[in-house]
């Protein structure tokens, strides 16, 4: 049975630290670069929503079915978004990987590869899961090509799902990978940081 608790995750260009109180005015300042809380499809809080954020979050944490991170970029030093393991399931080895956001200035760079590979090899190699899932609202184009990219299978779209913060009701594009399936998967990630000049470590 896995056991999921806070701990730093760190490699490739980028460290996840367990996401705590104080990092309040690094997310907003994050958020803030391209106003992400703008896009009504995706769980960014503005500025003013940042602290009932990060305390959603570790409440979460508490009650056992949520792990999340600050994302901070090492060669500037910045947080430049969050991450999260939630609805986990210990007692099937499951964990699903959501609620990432990244601000502008650090989308289509090697950030998010880095942090799913920190995050899925922390999954597979140190948890013993047997299933990583990912989820994203169906209007989020943008987040479904990146899953796909990672080589994530497509299980479907699961209608009526949940509710947005703007209260409209979205539908979840549903994506699996298979602990059978992370030797693969990992290579493909090491070999597409090497292209962005990230290694290991």
């Amino acid at each position: 049975m896995i056991n999921c608790s806070p701990v730093p995750l760190e490699g490739y260009g980028v460290r996840l630290e367990p996401l705590a109180h104080n990092h309040a005015g690094e997310l907003a300042a994050a958020a803030a670069d391209g106003r992400l809380w703008d896009l009504w499809f995706t769980s960014v809080p503005n500025p003013d929503e940042t602290g009932n954020y990060i305390a959603e979050a570790l409440a979460g944490c508490d009650a056992g079915h949520m792990v999340p991170w600050a994302v901070r970029e090492l060669t500037s030093g910045t947080v430049v978004g969050s991450t999260r393991y939630h609805d986990i399931l210990a007692d099937i080895d499951r964990v699903e990987i959501g609620y990432t956001w990244y601000a502008k200035a650090w989308q289509r760079s090697h950030v998010n590869t880095s942090c799913k590979l920190l995050l899925l090899e922390h999954a597979f190699d140190a948890l013993g899961c047997s299933v990583v899932g990912l989820r994203t609202d169906n209007f989020n184009m943008a987040s479904q090509r990146a899953i796909e990219a990672l080589g994530a299978n497509k299980d479907g779209i699961i209608r009526h799902r949940r509710r947005r913060r703007d209260g409209t009701i979205r539908d979840d594009v549903v994506y699996s990978i298979l602990a059978t399936e992370w030797p693969d998967i990992k290579r493909h990630l090491e070999s597409r940081l090497k292209q962005h000049g990230q290694a290991a470590g």
